[in-house]
């Protein structure tokens, strides 16, 4: 079976409001990246300051080689789930073009469009990670012959809210329950 190039890849959008950054995420993102966790496919980040002004950064720990072949999977991969086998070549040479633009499908545009939504003296960053610490277990369910069926993250944030659902489910049963009329005893 055809070895795994990449391990699974992670999106994340974060918001900062009122952000005080003092190299904190850095230095995790290092951390993590020099212990083989994580590689930094790509980092956008946008800065408004309380007048409005934009600053903007964006990082990588891709060099121009793996940055072009790693556009040109993701672009093919795209391809074939858009128009089937016809699609990928489609795909493959967009994925290859932004890659050499560096901007992996995100231009300069989208970056404006992100400052414009986020509010002065806000900040936000886009996160594409690739779990390299997940990539032998993606060879080993490739040869297993697995395949995905779901995925997602569970944070804290979202069990707080499932169990806040969970709660209100439980109360309405107890509310229905006690509405029953209770039956008199047979004689």
């Amino acid at each position: 079976m055809a070895e795994v190039m990449y391990g699974p890849m992670q999106l994340l959008v974060i918001g900062f409001k009122n952000p005080d950054f003092h190299g904190q995420i850095r230095q995790v993102l290092g951390s993590a990246m020099e212990k083989g966790v994580i590689r930094l496919i790509d980092l956008r980040f946008v800065w408004k300051d309380a007048d409005g002004n934009v600053k903007g950064m964006e990082a990588t720990q891709l060099d121009d080689v793996e940055r072009e072949r790693f556009g040109a999977a993701v672009g093919a991969l795209i391809g074939l789930g858009a128009g089937g086998e016809e699609g990928v070549q489609a795909g493959w040479e967009a994925g290859t073009t932004a890659a050499a633009r560096h901007t992996f499908g995100m231009t300069e545009e989208n970056v404006r469009k992100i400052a414009n939504i986020i509010p002065n003296n806000n900040a936000a960053a886009i996160f594409l990670i690739e779990h390299i610490w997940a990539k032998d277990l993606k060879q080993a369910l490739r040869d297993a012959h697995g395949y995905l069926i779901a995925d997602g993250i569970v944070t804290p944030e979202a069990l707080v809210l499932a169990g806040a659902a969970l709660r209100g489910a439980v109360e309405a049963a107890e509310a229905e329950e006690q509405k029953k009329p209770i039956a008199a005893p047979a004689r």
